[in-house]
């Protein structure tokens, strides 16, 4: 899968959103950390990557008619054995179909489930001014409800990523409270770069969120991901 062919087949099916399996994959050729994620678009195709993914996993619909997949009962974490993952594809194809009935369901995004940890977000969006601009902040709702962000414009620095995640009034969330130990700040400080690196190498993205990504004492991985493109 190249970023060509992907752009090329989003743009020929007049979607800007590239879906959660294709902007993962992506970012995982580019050296950004992911779950793993695949599609299956049969029932017995999810129970055979789950297996091959290895349990415990998470089933997510995948369609461009659907945004916000929990909002419809389109999630499904924590499945344990194939018995789960089957029941689980067919009530949030059933869900997604009740929530919006004419919506093209391309199928389910099967990945693995990440441990708990730290949630933070890694973003850019694109400034009329100033071309791409990074975020970062404390992720998962979190994200909506503080606000609490930091931006810098690319191309980054190794200092500029680093102020980012020092800057935030929540950082100290991320040195460690309440005897949690503090988080991988070098895993979060190369995230944060190499998706800049991604968006400068791509003029096409026009938008893309890392929400959350889990950061650990010991890395950190994004678990959900979305890349807007350029119509044309």
């Amino acid at each position: 899968m190249t970023f060509e062919s992907v752009l090329t087949q989003a743009r020929s099916e007049g979607r800007d959103l590239l879906n959660e399996v294709e902007a993962k994959q992506l970012l995982q050729e580019a050296g950004i950390p992911v779950t793993t994620t695949v599609l299956a678009v049969t029932q017995e195709e999810a129970s055979a990557e789950a297996a091959r993914v290895g349990y415990p996993v998470v089933l997510k619909i995948v369609s461009p008619d659907i945004a916000h997949k929990s909002d419809v009962g389109g999630v499904k974490v924590g499945l344990e054995d194939d018995a789960a993952v089957n029941a689980a594809y067919e009530e949030i194809v059933g869900n997604a179909k009740k929530a919006v009935p004419n919506a093209n369901i391309t199928g389910v995004a099967v990945q693995n489930m990440a441990g708990e940890g730290t949630e933070v977000i890694v973003g850019m969006t694109t400034d009329p001014q100033f071309g791409p601009v990074m975020m970062f902040g404390l992720g998962g709702i979190m994200v909506e409800v503080l606000k609490d962000v930091s931006f810098r414009v690319v191309p980054l620095t190794e200092r500029d990523a680093a102020q980012m995640i020092d800057e935030i009034k929540g950082s100290a969330v991320l040195d460690g409270v309440r005897g949690q130990p503090p988080v991988d700040k070098a895993a979060l400080c190369d995230a944060i770069l190499k998706v800049a690196e991604f968006v400068e190498q791509h003029p096409e993205v026009q938008e893309l969120d890392l929400n959350p990504m889990i950061a650990y004492s010991d890395g950190a991985i994004a678990v959900d991901a979305r890349i807007v493109v350029s119509a044309s």
